[in-house]
């Protein structure tokens, strides 16, 4: 099963500083039927101006991956870290028993990210934040795990639940499987381009909630740049 979720029929509200989206319910945005997809929670289209962003705030017992399409993020929170997030790359944040950060657009130009939130597989835990560099010539044709909590993905920033975030960039007419199990629940976007994935087509930001399927089938209709997470139920 495969449902199509159009990026012009998602929640999300127009903030002026902040353009977002939202996949699943969150803040104002409530659907009964998007609460979640297996342990995955929260995904947030976000486009922030330049100079504005999330000021310090609390998060607990959550996961959070954010994966910048355009621009940089800047992070910096209660345990002392700090860094500077680029397009193309990834930051984790462990939420644990409890931690408060912020998040801003320092950049001349618009910053683009997904910010997604996964359910951790046990509660509380000593906070924890880091970022890695993911070149796209690594993902070209394949998915990478970018953040995983599974075995072997040993090269992803590790997360702490069953379930992984992956990345790949497609050239248009090129193809790259995925075997993903019947029983686990997938949640895939093309961050750019159009796709066709097990023959449903999807253009650029729309979302696609996957169960049942054994294995995934992607087709690039033009260049693409796919996010995908695979989740335990």
């Amino acid at each position: 099963m495969i449902e199509r979720r159009p990026f012009g029929e998602l929640g999300g509200f127009n903030h002026g500083w902040l353009d977002t989206k939202h996949h699943f319910s969150f803040a104002d945005y409530y659907d009964p039927l998007r609460m979640n997809w297996g342990a995955l929670r929260v995904w947030n289209d976000d486009t922030i101006a330049p100079d504005t962003g999330f000021p310090l705030h609390p998060h607990a017992d959550m996961e959070i991956v954010t994966y910048v399409r355009e621009g940089a993020i800047t992070h910096e929170d209660s345990m002392g870290n700090k860094g500077r997030t680029e397009a193309g790359d990834v930051q984790v944040m462990s939420a644990g028993t409890g931690i408060r950060h912020s998040e801003y657009n320092l950049e001349p130009g618009i910053t683009r990210i997904f910010q997604i939130w996964i359910v951790p597989g046990h509660r509380g835990g000593t906070p924890s934040w880091g970022s890695r560099q993911f070149p796209k010539s690594d993902r070209s044709g394949q998915f990478v795990a970018l953040a995983s909590g599974m075995e072997g993905d040993d090269g992803a920033l590790p997360i702490r639940t069953d379930a992984r975030v992956l990345g790949a960039t497609l050239k248009a007419g090129e193809t790259v499987e995925y075997r993903l199990g019947a029983d686990r629940y997938a949640y895939m976007v093309p961050a750019s381009g159009q796709v066709e994935v097990n023959g449903v087509v999807l253009q650029a930001c729309d979302g696609a909630a996957i169960h049942g399927e054994d294995s995934l089938r992607v087709t690039a209709r033009e260049d693409a740049e796919l996010v995908l997470v695979d989740t335990a139920g």
